[in-house]
């Protein structure tokens, strides 16, 4: 096994992170958040509108990135990045760094991996496609990727008969009847092509000037090229190819919109050639949904805001991204969410015309979080209770009033009040706007009873018996006609 830094240092720095990840990590994702484009362009092949539409009625995913970061615990690969906005343990150069972090592949051997019990957690979570990273920034695959040795597969984990991990990802998850989506990252730090040894790297960006280097950068556009081939050719079937670093786009595409997000970009273009690899894509993985986030264009399907919701309805396809602690990926005494929390943000989403795609991070020996296994379980709980204002429906023009949030279907309108942690359900729960007609039926979901209700002008007032102001959690959803 190969040694990663004097063995003291390396305690000491564990140490550090140990008692510091939290504060670090929290400060740290002020620099890397995926904006939401303004622009979409609407794809227009019949078989990605109706993947799309598909994609669009499941309404809560699972994001799921896993690497070597997970070892020490730290925000994905990100303290490989030289930005200001960063920050890394004292006592350690910054090239004793990298060379510590790429060394991380050799003690990463995630002994207790088990997909399907990740798959059965997102099932019981109400959770309808999953997002698997198959590569990070730092260019560590969580496939067999054959363009590099950089990967699960040549480690301590290689003899593992799961050492494959996203082939076993997309199978387990595959057998719930999940979409799949496989996360690839556009840069690729651990890459001579991208991070060239011959010159600093001072931000996330490919540090030589392709413009002199035009062969350098066309072997890496050959990379990228290949790996996604395999991933399309040798996974099964793939309905959603999500590309993340957006920086790593064309220079036509940077406006002042992309550049007010503040990330650094260079004065040449970091093309990887995506129509090259959209054809082959598309003719190996008819229909596949691309997630080709913030770069406007033919293959942005959907948009991506990370870690937050619009402001307002959006009547294209778009998916909030957000965390369920405070990290992507596995950090030790992460702060969880509530299933409240979640489930408020899950309705607000629907209720705004999209979906939902949550972020847990499995720990380094292959387990999922056991703190975040409970939150799943009740987010699921409630999820089961109410499914019908949530799966399958759609945002309509009122939707929302105060607490109250509206989504539809064809025969249905939903109101879905929500509740306040720790406060009694009132007995009397009212809102404007969306209105039943007088004189018809008003449900509650969960239960499907019928409950008394007053109309006074712009106004309904619904009697909220005992018995369900007692048992009553997160939310309460009604129904009536359209």
């Amino acid at each position: 096994m190969k040694t990663l830094l004097p063995l003291n240092r390396f305690i000491l720095w564990t140490v550090l992170y140990g008692t510091l990840t939290g504060s670090t990590a929290l400060f740290a994702q002020g620099g890397n958040l995926h904006e939401q484009s303004e622009v979409y362009v609407a794809p227009t092949d019949p078989l990605v509108q109706q993947k799309l539409k598909t994609w669009g009625d499941q309404k809560f995913g699972m994001l799921i990135h896993w690497g070597v970061y997970a070892v020490p615990g730290i925000i994905e690969s990100w303290q490989l990045c030289s930005e200001p906005w960063l920050e890394r343990p004292e006592g350690i150069s910054y090239n004793d760094y990298k060379k510590w972090y790429w060394n991380l592949s050799s003690v990463f051997n995630p002994v207790n991996f088990d997909p399907d019990s990740w798959a059965e957690a997102a099932a019981d979570a109400g959770m309808k496609y999953v997002v698997f990273t198959t590569k990070h920034h730092d260019g560590f695959n969580m496939f067999d990727t054959q363009q590099t040795d950089y990967k699960i597969t040549n480690g301590p984990f290689k003899n593992h008969p799961k050492a494959n991990v996203a082939k076993y990802v997309f199978e387990a998850f595959r057998n719930r009847d999940f979409m799949i989506g496989a996360y690839y990252s556009k840069p690729d730090w651990h890459n001579q092509d991208f991070w060239w040894d011959k010159y600093a790297t001072p931000d996330r960006n490919v540090n030589y000037d392709i413009r002199k280097y035009p062969e350098k950068w066309k072997s890496y556009q050959d990379f990228t090229y290949n790996q996604i081939s395999e991933l399309m050719h040798d996974y099964g079937s793939i309905d959603i190819l999500w590309l993340d670093g957006g920086w790593v786009r064309p220079r036509e595409t940077v406006t002042d919109e992309v550049r007010a997000w503040g990330a650094p970009i260079p004065e040449f273009s970091q093309e990887v050639n995506m129509p090259r690899i959209a054809a082959m894509a598309r003719e190996t993985q008819p229909g596949i949904i691309f997630a080709d986030r913030t770069v406007h264009g033919p293959y942005e399907n959907y948009q991506t805001p990370e870690r937050k919701i619009p402001d307002t309805k959006l009547d294209h396809p778009w998916e909030t991204c957000m965390t369920l602690g405070n990290n992507w990926g596995y950090v030790p005494n992460d702060n969880f969410k509530t299933s409240a929390e979640v489930i408020h943000s899950l309705v607000e989403v629907v209720a705004k015309g999209g979906n939902m795609l949550l972020g847990v991070g499995p720990q380094p020996d292959g387990l999922l979080p056991p703190d975040a296994l409970p939150i799943l379980a009740e987010i699921g709980d409630w999820l089961d209770q109410n499914a019908e204002a949530i799966y399958g429906t759609h945002a309509i023009d009122t939707y929302q009033d105060n607490k109250t949030w509206f989504t539809a279907n064809d025969k249905e309108t939903y109101a879905i009040t929500l509740l306040e942690t720790g406060k009694e359900v009132p007995k009397t729960i009212s809102w404007s706007g969306k209105l039943p007609k007088k004189g018809s039926t008003l449900r509650l979901v969960s239960t499907g009873q019928k409950l008394s209700y007053t109309l006074n002008g712009t106004t309904v007032s619904v009697q909220i018996p005992s018995e369900v102001r007692k048992s009553a959690k997160a939310a309460l959803a009604f129904s009536f006609k359209n």
